[in-house]
């Protein structure tokens, strides 16, 4: 976010209700859900990487000799979902709705096309999915202007940590409009705040940190604090701390928390009177200068209550920022893999209990192979010879051993090992089943079908499974689209002055870049390419990944060709894998005479010319003879 170079001039009385207020909505998201969803993220996280036993297990099975296998049967069934998803990716396209021409809304889809392949949002979206498969259900996109590389700014999309966002607890609706509020949260350095918010806010926290009367260690994080290691007395429920030595007074860092809410406010707005659309005056123009404005176009003024967002930044209790924010909604866009009435979850929740089941039952079935290898002896005392017991307990189970007992003693007896109990396997193969059955995921998607399954039957099959996981892919969807809406609401908002972008001309078979310029003045006063005006439709399709939706062009070429359509070589080439494929199908357009070169244009001309001219005589030369 561009903060707001206007220093802040609260009094200590307002900056106290201002930070307290702040600490208090915050601690209400945390203890409302938030704490419950991290440990159980960091817990599907943990399983998804494979670390799926308790340390406390592990160490009691070691200690008793018993293995402890993980099955991983969760990382393949996540992975194949996150293989559709790279499989599917976003076609945006924008349809002129009213006040605007399907010209300006194929120039906006350009826009949109040059501000994704700025921002890789093909791998920005990916990072997105996969938070919202594994961290239980929640991924976040960010969207705001960036005022680093470009004076006027440029549209900038990242994916947000999913355990740094604290959503509304009053929410019930997917779409983030309908939120109240939603809060980032973050630990800094001094240093840090420092170099963003100043001096001054640095050294007051400092002071803050050293002397005590903070909100707690959720707060401020000192030298020899670990994060799980204080009480939840001291870490939940903001008790104050006071460091007593100078070195727990080492601050390593300090909570900054951001809350984007709404709150109702007067604003301007500009209203044509012949639509009715109304668009609000910018916060920084005078009334005079709105009034001028409305009047040069013709315009009506009104003044109204209107939803804003406001942008509080605070740090234990020093406010950082505090101003309405220059975006109209909320720059977090959420994906839920699930989402159920304000309960977002994600597939690996319900895979845990299944899993830890395989794992256990899997563990137990190598104990029993391993004791029944070496069940033990029965040896009447003194009766061995060359070897003792000891030596016998450690080689009783080598393959080949011979013993030797003494003359008229009880010979050595193996003891019996207790049976595999019946049944046992069976258990292990429900619980792999179970993890097929919850998840959708079938043998089909993994690719592990038996070799006897026809072809037919895979197919059936995997589309069978591409329906069970439709539900995370739909909200993929609804994600796409607030997305786009939120990418034109900038785009409408910020790129209001001429500016040059270069994106790619799909008309050119090389496809290359072209340059195109949007708010261009001309010299009678119009506007070309007015990005800034009219209502438009978002359009989401899915169109297949770059290197598949070639080959799938590719096929579908050739097999109109066998069917008759006169499909041109050049374009073949253009779909094909060749290395050169433009220079060739280049090469070919010139063959054919679909493009030449200025010297071949020429001589064509010249020939159509005394074509033309040799036409012109044998008419007149028969008109003569009639």
């Amino acid at each position: 976010m561009k903060y707001s170079k206007k220093k802040l001039r609260l009094t200590p009385a307002e900056e106290e209700y201002i930070a307290s207020g702040q600490w208090d909505r915050y601690t209400r998201a945390r203890d409302h859900g938030h704490i419950d969803y991290i440990d159980m993220a960091k817990k599907c996280d943990r399983f998804y990487r494979g670390e799926q036993w308790d340390i406390d297990d592990v160490t009691m099975l070691e200690s008793e000799g018993r293995p402890a296998l993980t099955i991983n049967t969760i990382l393949p069934t996540i992975n194949t979902i996150l293989g559709e998803q790279s499989t599917r990716r976003a076609d945006v396209k924008f349809k002129p709705r009213r006040g605007t021409d399907q010209d300006v809304a194929d120039v906006l889809t350009k826009v949109f096309m040059q501000i994704a392949d700025n921002n890789k949002l093909d791998w920005v979206e990916q990072q997105v999915f996969s938070d919202g498969l594994i961290m239980d259900g929640r991924g976040y996109f960010d969207v705001r202007m960036d005022f680093t590389d470009h004076v006027e700014g440029e549209i900038r999309i990242t994916a947000k940590d999913p355990l740094d966002i604290l959503i509304d607890p009053d929410a019930k609706d997917y779409d983030p409009k309908t939120w109240n509020e939603i809060f980032e949260t973050r630990w800094m350095t001094l240093d840090e705040i420092e170099e963003t918010y100043g001096t001054k806010k640095a050294e007051e926290l400092r002071f803050i940190a050293e002397n005590g009367n903070s909100y707690g260690r959720d707060s401020i994080e000192y030298e020899e604090q670990r994060y799980g290691d204080m009480s939840p007395e001291d870490d939940m429920f903001g008790a104050t701390t006071t460091p007593d030595d100078e070195d727990y007074k080492n601050v390593r860092a300090l909570r900054v928390i951001e809350r984007q809410h709404k709150r109702m406010a007067r604003v301007m707005c500009f209203v044509d009177p012949n639509t009715g659309d109304s668009r609000e005056a910018p916060e920084a123009w005078s009334e005079s200068k709105s009034k001028k404005f409305a009047k040069q176009y013709g315009l009506s003024l009104i003044s109204k209550m209107k939803r804003k967002v406001r942008w509080t930044v605070t740090c234990d209790k020093v406010v950082l920022h505090d101003d309405f924010s220059p975006y109209n909604d909320f720059t977090i866009v959420p994906f839920f893999a699930y989402f159920r009435r304000g309960h977002p979850f994600g597939v690996i929740r319900n895979l845990i209990s299944p899993q830890e089941q395989l794992n256990k039952i899997a563990s137990q079935e190598l104990h029993i192979v391993n004791t029944t290898a070496n069940s033990g002896w029965m040896v009447e005392s003194g009766s061995l010879v060359g070897m003792t017991p000891d030596d016998l307990e450690e080689h009783g189970a080598e393959t080949g051993l011979v013993l030797e007992y003494q003359r008229g003693t009880t010979p050595p007896v193996k003891i019996t090992p207790n049976s595999i109990p019946t049944g046992l396997d069976r258990i292990s193969q429900k619980a792999a089943i179970n993890i097929k059955a919850i998840s959708g995921i079938n043998d089909s998607m993994l690719g592990s079908d038996s070799a006897e399954v026809s072809g037919v039957a895979i197919r059936a099959k995997q589309n069978r499974g591409a329906v069970m996981i439709q539900v995370p892919l739909d909200n993929l969807k609804k994600a796409r689209q607030y997305l786009a809406e939120k990418v034109l609401n900038l785009i409408q908002t910020f790129y209001t002055e001429q500016r040059i972008l270069q994106v790619t001309d799909e008309s050119d078979p090389l496809k290359p870049r072209e340059e195109i310029i949007v708010n261009q003045m001309t010299p009678e006063g119009q506007i070309i390419n007015d990005l800034t005006l009219g209502e438009y439709d978002v359009v989401i399709a899915t169109a297949p990944a770059r290197d598949s939706f070639d080959e799938v062009q590719f096929a579908e070429a050739l097999n109109l060709r066998q069917a008759g359509v006169a499909i041109p070589d050049d374009a073949i080439i253009e779909y094909s894998h060749l290395t050169k494929k433009g220079e060739l199908a280049k090469r070919i357009r010139m063959m054919t005479g679909v493009e030449q070169t200025p010297e071949q244009a020429e001589m064509s001309t010249v020939k159509a010319q005394m074509t033309m001219q040799a036409d012109q005589l044998a008419l007149a030369k028969l008109e003569a003879e009639a």
